[in-house]
C-alpha cells in the first residue's frame, strides 16, 4: 500500500510539474493572435496570470528594485506618472530597462507602458513635450481634424520614449461648470460632438502608433467632486444617463477603441448598490460588455484613489472587486510590497474559487491578446527607445506649427469693443500676468509697455497684495491687459473696474470666469493652461493678425 501511495505521489508531482513548467510557445511564436493568447494563458501559472492584470507606477526619478522584482514575477504593465518625467532621457532609459527585464520571463511578454498625456493641463510626461491648447480648445474650434492631429503629435512624442498606451481621450461632458477635476479637459457639453471629437482623437493616437484609452466611464462630468479624495455621487436616472453620458462612448465603441478606463463614480439610481462604476459588475459587464458590445480591455482608474477604497474598505478587496466587476487591468500609482495582501489574498482566492480563477484568466487573455495585436503590427512604440535620439523627436517640429494654428482657431471672443488694438488706440499698455510668453508676445507687438508679474497659483492673500500695489503702477498707462487663469486672478482683474482705463481680459484657463467681465472693453477665451501657443494666439488676435472663430463649446 505504501509503495502504491509513493508511486501515486510521484505521478501527481510530475503532473503538477508539467502543468507549471511545460511551455511550447512564447509571445513571439508564429500563430494567430487569438490562438497564441489562449495557448499562453492555458500554460500560465496563477502567479503569471494575475501578474498580467496589474499595472504599477513608481515614485522616484527611475524605477526602483521593488518594481523590477515585480517585473521578474511577471508584472504585465507599468505606468509613467508625472512626478518622474522631467528628464526625458531617463524616461527612455527606464522604459528600455523595464522591457528588457520583462522579455527575460519565460513567455517573453512585453509590458504595456502607459501615461496620461491628454493635452492641455494633463501632461504627465514633461521635459520638452508640447504644452497644447487642450480638449476644450479643440471643442471651441469644432474641427475633428484638430482632435486627430492633436492626438497624433502628442502621441508621436511619447512614442519616441517607448510609451505605447495613452490614457486619453477624455470624453467626460462639461455638465458641471464648477468641476475642478474635469473642466477644460472636456471637449464640451454636447454628447454627440464630444463623441465625434473623442473618436477622432483615438484615431489620431492609433495612427501615431500609441494605444488610446477612453475615459472616465461612465462619465465624470456631472460632479464637482474629485474621486482622488472621495467617491463622487452622480444622482441621475438611467434615461438621462443614456441620452447624455453614454453617448460619447457609443461613438468610441463603434470605432472599436482598444481600451477604456473605468471611473470611481457612483450612480445610485442606476446601480442601487452605490458601488463605484469601477467596482460595479452592472456597469462593466452587464452594460458595457453585454449590452453595448464593447470588446476592448477595461482598466481601472488609480486604485490608490479614495473613490475606490472607501467603498471596498481594503485594498485587497478593491482589487478583487475590480476584477470581478470586469476590469482587465488594475492600476496602482504606487508599487506595493511583494507580500502585500492585494497580492497574497487574491492569489489564494484563485486557488479556491474556480469563478475568480476563470475571471483572472479571461482578463489575462484579453491583455495578452491586445499586446499581440499591437506588437505584431507595424508602427508600434519601440521596446528599447534610443535615449540619444530623444531631442530629434521632442518637441515635435511639425506639432509646434500645428498647435499654434489650432490655438488660433480656438480663440473665442466673448466681447470686443476695440478690435484690432493698434498701437495708436492702445497708447501705453500695462501687462498683468503669470506666463513669460504673454509678456514677450505683447512686447513684440506693442511699444511702451509696463508689466506686473503675478504667480500662476496665487492665493487670495497674494491677490490682495497685488491689488494693494496696482494703483502705484497703472497711473501712467492707457490700456491694461490682464491674463486671468483662476478666481484669484479674477479678483485682480475686477479691481480694475471703474479705473477709467481700457481693460482687456484674457481668460487663459477657466472659461466661465469670462462672464464676470462684462464691464471690460475686450474679453477673450483660450481654454488653456500655461499654453504658450494660446497666449501667442490671443495677443495675435488683439493685434489684428487674424479673425477669431472659436465658439464656446458649452451652454452658459
Amino acid at each position: 500500500m505504501k509503495k502504491h501511495f509513493s508511486r501515486l505521489a510521484v505521478l501527481i508531482l510530475s503532473l503538477l510539474n508539467f502543468n507549471l513548467f511545460a511551455q511550447d510557445v512564447t509571445f513571439w511564436s508564429n500563430l494567430p493572435n487569438d490562438v497564441l493568447a489562449k495557448k499562453i494563458v492555458d500554460q500560465m501559472t496563477d502567479v503569471e496570470l494575475y501578474s498580467q492584470t496589474l499595472m504599477f507606477g513608481w515614485a522616484g526619478a527611475e524605477p526602483d528594485e521593488l518594481l523590477y522584482q515585480w517585473v521578474d514575477r511577471g508584472l504585465g504593465n507599468v505606468k509613467v506618472f508625472g512626478w518622474n518625467t522631467d528628464d526625458l532621457y531617463l524616461v527612455a532609459k527606464s522604459v528600455t530597462s523595464l522591457q528588457k527585464a520583462s522579455l527575460k520571463n519565460r513567455f517573453q511578454i512585453p509590458l504595456l507602458v502607459a501615461t496620461d498625456q491628454e493635452g492641455g493641463w494633463i501632461r504627465h510626461v514633461k521635459g520638452e513635450t508640447a504644452v497644447t491648447p487642450g480638449n476644450m480648445a479643440i471643442g471651441a474650434s469644432g474641427y475633428p481634424a484638430d482632435s486627430w492631429y492633436s492626438a497624433y503629435y502628442i502621441c508621436r512624442e511619447i512614442k519616441a520614449l517607448g510609451i505605447n498606451m495613452n490614457f486619453a481621450p477624455t470624453v467626460d461632458l462639461y455638465t458641471n461648470h464648477k468641476s475642478t477635476i474635469i473642466g477644460t479637459r472636456s471637449f464640451g457639453d454636447d454628447p454627440d460632438k464630444v463623441g465625434v471629437l473623442g473618436a477622432a482623437f483615438a484615431s489620431g493616437s492609433t495612427a501615431a502608433g500609441v494605444l488610446p484609452t477612453v475615459k472616465h466611464f461612465p462619465g465624470h462630468g456631472d460632479t464637482s467632486l474629485d474621486s482622488h479624495g472621495r467617491l463622487p455621487v452622480i444622482d441621475i436616472d438611467f434615461d438621462t444617463f443614456k441620452d447624455r453620458e453614454l453617448v460619447p462612448y457609443l461613438y468610441l465603441i463603434k470605432e472599436k477603441v482598444p481600451a477604456l478606463m473605468s471611473g470611481h463614480l457612483s450612480y445610485p439610481k442606476i446601480d442601487t448598490s452605490g458601488a463605484p462604476a469601477s467596482l460595479s459588475k452592472f456597469f462593466l459587464t452587464d452594460l458595457l460588455r453585454n449590452q453595448l458590445g464593447y470588446e476592448g480591455i477595461i482598466i481601472t482608474d488609480d486604485m490608490m484613489m479614495v473613490g475606490a477604497t472607501i467603498y471596498a474598505q481594503t485594498m485587497s478587496n478593491a482589487f478583487k472587486m475590480a476584477l470581478e466587476a470586469g476590469n482587465d487591468i488594475i492600476l496602482s500609482s504606487t508599487t506595493p510590497r511583494l507580500n502585500d495582501s492585494l497580492w497574497t489574498k487574491n492569489l489564494d482566492l484563485m486557488s479556491t474559487s474556480p469563478e475568480f480563477h476563470e475571471r483572472v484568466k479571461d482578463a489575462a487573455y484579453r491583455v495578452i491578446k491586445l499586446k499581440l495585436d499591437y506588437f505584431k503590427t507595424k508602427g508600434y512604440a519601440p521596446l528599447y527607445p534610443d535615449s540619444e535620439s530623444v531631442d530629434n523627436a521632442i518637441p515635435d517640429k511639425e506639432g509646434e506649427k500645428f498647435f499654434l494654428e489650432q490655438a488660433c482657431r480656438s480663440i473665442t471672443v466673448n466681447k470686443a469693443e476695440t478690435y484690432p488694438l493698434t498701437q495708436e488706440k492702445a497708447g501705453r499698455i500695462f501687462l498683468i500676468g503669470s506666463m513669460e510668453r504673454f509678456f514677450t508676445a505683447a512686447k513684440q507687438r506693442y511699444k511702451n509697455t509696463g508689466q506686473f508679474y503675478v504667480k500662476y497659483d496665487a492665493g487670495p492673500n497674494e491677490a490682495q497684495w497685488v491689488i494693494d500695489q496696482l494703483d502705484g503702477f497703472i497711473g501712467g498707462y492707457d490700456t491694461i491687459v490682464v491674463c486671468v487663469s483662476n478666481e484669484n486672478h479674477a479678483l485682480i482683474a475686477n479691481y480694475l473696474k471703474n479705473k477709467k482705463k481700457r481693460v482687456i481680459v484674457l481668460c487663459a484657463m477657466a472659461p466661465t470666469l469670462a462672464d464676470q467681465f462684462d464691464w471690460a472693453d475686450t474679453v477673450l477665451i483660450s481654454y488653456s493652461w500655461r499654453c504658450d501657443y494660446s497666449l501667442e494666439a490671443m495677443i495675435g488676435y488683439l493685434n489684428g493678425e487674424y479673425k477669431a472663430v472659436g465658439v464656446k463649446p458649452y451652454k452658459d
